[in-house]
């Protein structure tokens, strides 16, 4: 049995009162329409994604066993610096929102808080042993996790609700 919910309110369906001294005078009355919970393309989408989430875990493992310890990148400083980007625009993409207050704060945020805790990750991952890691566990535990947990705070406080 499929759920419904109220989906929209159609607030200008004329009907005629049946009884009573206006029964010839037309009324304007708010019509409910039920509509599925999840329609059909997202119900789709949502299954193609799992799918996919799923067959990535031995696609995970394969990776892990078979690619080397070390690699060299040839494009190295712009990888960083191309990243640190992306979290400077995110950044003050989201305060230049959140100061206008526009509801689409909460997407620039959960998007830098994701670019934050990749930063996070890679730094520590990359670093060569000694005060290059330490260097990158102070920097993600001092700077990078504080603000990616900031900025998904955000994201969901400034997620818009209906009532709010």
């Amino acid at each position: 049995m499929a759920h419904t919910q109220l989906a929209a309110v159609e607030p200008s369906v004329v009907t005629r009162a049946t009884a009573g001294p206006d029964a010839t005078v037309p009324r304007l009355l708010q019509v409910a329409v039920a509509a599925p919970a999840f329609p059909l393309i997202l119900r789709r989408a949502a299954t193609v994604l799992t799918v996919l989430g799923l067959g990535m875990i031995p696609w995970v493992v394969v990776l892990h066993t078979g690619l080397p310890a070390t690699a060299q990148a040839s494009h190295w400083a712009w990888t960083w610096t191309g990243l640190d980007s992306l979290e400077a625009v995110g950044l003050l993409t989201t305060g230049l929102l959140l100061r206008r207050g526009d509801h689409r704060a909460c997407l620039a945020a959960a998007a830098t808080s994701t670019l934050l805790l990749v930063d996070a990750w890679f730094d520590i991952m990359t670093a060569a042993p000694g005060s290059d890691l330490a260097s990158a566990v102070l920097m993600a535990g001092c700077a990078e996790l504080p603000l990616a947990v900031a900025c998904a705070v955000l994201a969901i406080r400034t997620f818009p609700r209906p009532g709010r």
